[in-house]
């Protein structure tokens, strides 16, 4: 090879990788030659296919990564011999390729290892740019991280317009782009559109690019139908190497962009991440520094800094987390720990809600629009019941408006939503949930009224918070039937709900619940019928602890600086406040009268519900600091230091998952992480709440043991 960004890893030697990758899905490389009519040449074309379909996406494990070096370095040699003018490289149907095949990562035994698989994806997809003839990526469908690097060490792409999703989501799992992406994408499309991609769509939730998209942003150069893409692909090829189709790219960096707009843009996402996110997650911000190096620097040298970055993030704590949290959460929303067979759950053919509050109209929208079926919404007067049905016909027709619901399906789904004060409309419905005011005999009266009117076989649900599904029950003549189903706020958003088990609900009413759930395209959790269940139990530790610390004597911002290292996505009082000071109150009053030896009550947060606000903010809703009425609550006490009040909540929350666990709460530390990652904003990259707690020596300070054996965390 000559010099080049790959010939500094021409000694490399993959072999301790291959050790520990026996039991890989090898995504192959196929080479065939086809003609190039224009050229009157040949191309080499390069089809990778692990033998699946599309459930099981091609991935870059070590051998499959080796196979591909191989086979480029033959399509070098025969570029080198004039025996082909072009090479391109595609995926099997709908997937180029989904990046490294991450449920291999425990598979990396140390550091050094993780440097030659990063290394080996340098080696290997930077040979895309060497092979001496024009190469062209045939975006045929999926590609993420390490499958969009394909694409991008490319010279020319193409993208299949039914292409499901092209992203690089790296930053989200705790990783950069490191196979060529963060040099390659800000000197392909600029830093500001690269920056998007990179790291303001990863910390959206994943959010991806659809093919249009990648079209004007510039990462694909053309995009063909589906039908023919293939075909479309190669004369595209095949006309920019005759010279007779001309390539633009409209948004590549100039020298004026690259002195002036590049540094400024790094700047502001820097400080945008900071008061986004804070400082605890390493890969953003890894990212950034990349990213603005790659403004004067050579594709050499940004490899080498991709290779440096990248071993020192694999071989990190937030790296393995993030993977084991993010495999978790996809298995969790395929299968339910806890649940009945999924064949007991009966058939939801029309379904009521009763009250007609924010949240109430909330996930009744989500039933409606979900299960296609029926709906009715009641409330206590006419009044209110007209404005539940407005808001979700409202929302119907602003989904409608931004291209998410068809015409046809907004007229029907409005048809379906029916209003009511009279609970005798609910009598041929199969699942009906409750969502009235906190309060036990509300909810009793609310039931044994209903229960007059349903068919017995109805299975019906309370959306409490705290109260026990079996108290609210007792009134029922078929308490079988009653089943918690907890959404969380805003319901559109939170991706998870606890589906509460009390001692009589029966396994149909169960299977119902987690079903309907599923359809819901959310995450159930199955908990037993205790007070706060998972989420807001294991909040109340926290809140409670801080406004503790506070009547203790504890400034504020030593509060949230005590609980940062968490990496919560707020601190306890901004949380306090998105929640509600008076839904605050109410939870913690909740748990010290349950368990009165753990858990504080807080005459300070009562008087905040009078007040109604902590923080003073400016006319953006940004914080400006704590209000004087709220810091006249900080008592005359000593208080705790930062690290003496993070030992308590560790120790408190350790103490609290192990009990939940003894308690049979939930069957496993996996349950409780599932609930705070996605009930909670827990972070990704600490790996929920009990890695972290292992990690950090709170959970073997509680029980001697640890939740994971092993820990989830690095090597070294």
């Amino acid at each position: 090879m000559s010099h080049s960004a790959v010939s500094q890893y021409d000694s490399l030697d993959p072999s301790p990788l291959l050790a520990h990758a026996t039991d890989e899905v090898v995504t192959h490389s196929y080479l065939r030659h086809v003609p190039m009519p224009h050229t009157r040449g040949t191309m080499a074309l390069i089809t990778l296919d692990n033998g699946k379909d599309h459930t099981r996406p091609n991935t870059l494990g070590p051998q499959g990564l080796v196979e591909l070096r191989d086979t480029l370095l033959t399509v070098q040699a025969q570029a080198a011999a004039g025996e082909i003018q072009a090479a391109a490289i595609t995926g099997n149907p709908f997937i180029l390729a989904a990046g490294a095949d991450l449920s291999k990562v425990g598979d990396i035994p140390d550091k050094a290892t993780g440097v030659v698989m990063v290394k080996l994806g340098h080696q290997t997809l930077g040979l895309l740019g060497e092979l001496g003839v024009p190469s062209f990526c045939f975006i045929n469908g999926l590609a993420l991280g390490g499958g969009l690097e394909i694409a991008l060490n490319s010279d020319y792409r193409t993208v299949s317009s039914s292409a499901a999703a092209l992203a690089l989501p790296e930053v989200f799992l705790g990783l950069i782009p490191g196979w060529g992406g963060a040099w390659l994408l800000p000197n392909l499309i600029g830093v500001r559109n690269a920056l998007t991609v990179m790291i303001e769509n990863p910390l959206k939730t994943n959010r991806t690019l659809s093919p249009a998209q990648a079209l004007e942003l510039g990462i694909a150069d053309a995009m063909f139908p589906p039908a023919r893409f293939l075909e479309e692909s190669l004369r595209f090829a095949d006309e920019v190497v005759a010279g007779t189709r001309k390539v633009k790219r409209p948004h590549a960096p100039s020298a004026l962009e690259r002195a002036t707009v590049w540094p400024i843009a790094i700047n502001a996402a820097r400080k945008a991440l900071r008061e986004k996110i804070g400082t605890v997650a390493l890969s953003p911000y890894a990212a950034l520094d990349l990213m603005a190096a790659a403004k004067s620097s050579t594709k050499a040298q940004g490899f080498a800094a991709e290779d440096k970055v990248l071993a020192e993030l694999i071989a990190g704590d937030q790296f393995r987390a993030s993977v084991y949290a993010f495999m978790l959460v996809q298995k969790r929303q395929k299968n339910t720990p806890g649940a009945p067979d999924k064949k007991l759950a009966q058939p939801v053919t029309k379904a009521g809600v009763v009250g007609g509050g924010l949240m109430a109209r909330q996930f009744a929208l989500q039933l409606l629009r979900r299960l296609e079926v029926p709906l009715v919404i009641s409330d206590v007067s006419q009044e209110r019941v007209d404005d539940a049905t407005s808001w979700i016909k409202a929302e119907l027709q602003t989904l409608h408006t931004k291209g998410r619901l068809h015409s046809d399906a907004l007229n029907k789904l409005s048809a379906l939503v029916h209003g009511t004060t009279d609970m005798a409309d609910f009598a041929q419905c199969d699942l009906v949930i409750e969502a009235v005011f906190e309060e036990l005999e509300v909810k009793r009266s609310v039931f044994s009224e209903l229960e007059q009117h349903v068919s017995p076989e109805a299975i019906l649900a309370s959306n409490t918070s705290s109260l026990a599904i079996g108290d609210i029950a007792s009134v029922l003549k078929h308490p079988q039937r009653m089943v918690g189903i907890h959404f969380f706020n805003p319901v559109a958003v939170m991706p998870l709900v606890e589906v509460v088990k009390a001692h009589t609900t029966s396994d149909v009413a169960l299977a119902t619940a987690v079903s309907v759930v599923n359809k819901l395209r959310k995450t159930a959790i199955v908990t037993a019928d205790t007070t706060g269940f998972v989420v807001n139990r294991l909040l109340a530790k926290l809140l409670g602890e801080a406004m503790h610390a506070v009547e203790m004597g504890t400034p504020y911002d030593v509060v949230d600086e005590s609980v940062q290292p968490l990496g919560l996505p707020m601190g306890p009082f901004e949380l306090l406040e998105l929640v509600g000071l008076q839904v605050g109150a109410h939870v913690l009053a909740t748990h010290h009268k349950a368990f009165p030896d753990r858990f504080f009550d807080s005459e300070a947060l009562v008087t905040l519900v009078g007040l109604g606000k902590i923080y003073d903010r400016d006319s953006q809703k940004k914080i400006k600091g704590v209000s004087s009425s709220a810091q006249a609550l900080v008592g005359s006490g000593k208080g705790y230091s930062a690290q003496e009040l993070r030992n308590r909540v560790h120790e408190g929350l350790a103490d609290e998952v192990w009990r939940m666990l003894e308690e049979g709460v939930v069957e496993s530390p996996e349950d409780i992480d599932v609930a705070m990652i996605l009930g909670a904003g827990w972070p990704f990259l600490m790996g929920g709440l009990t890695p972290y707690l292992d990690r950090v020596g709170a959970s073997e300070s509680a029980r001697g043991r640890t939740f994971h054996t092993p820990p989830i965390r690095g090597v070294s």
